[in-house]
């Protein structure tokens, strides 16, 4: 069996010497990777904006869509409604035009001759 002083001494040794890995010669000799993980740091964090100001972009033309969509069927139905029969003899009326009552009348050349098939 082991005393208890050696089964403390193999349990000291199970320990991690954190001072090794922090020490001055590895912090030195791990600065390219230190600055790899700082430049991902960083475009990682730019990404994230990037994508936020995408997103307002894309919500704020999206608003602008549906409200020119909203304007566009609106004036088709107001173009459309005063294309009617009736609602252009209204507008026509304060220029002195009426609407005929009798079918227009046909000229022909009389010059010309219309060859029947």
């Amino acid at each position: 069996m082991q005393d208890p002083k050696e089964k403390n001494n193999s349990a000291g040794n199970d320990r991690i010497d954190w001072k090794k890995y922090l020490g001055y010669q590895t912090i030195v000799k791990n600065i390219p990777f230190i600055l790899f993980l700082s430049v991902v740091a960083i475009l990682y964090i730019y990404n994230g904006h990037y994508a936020d100001n995408l997103v307002r972009k894309i919500t704020k033309t999206e608003r602008s869509v549906r409200d020119l969509e909203f304007e566009y069927k609106t004036l088709k139905s107001e173009v459309i409604f005063r294309s009617k029969a009736s609602e252009m003899i209204k507008a026509v009326e304060p220029l002195g035009l009426k609407e005929l009552k009798e079918p227009p009348i046909t000229l022909t050349d009389s010059t010309t001759t219309i060859s029947q098939p």
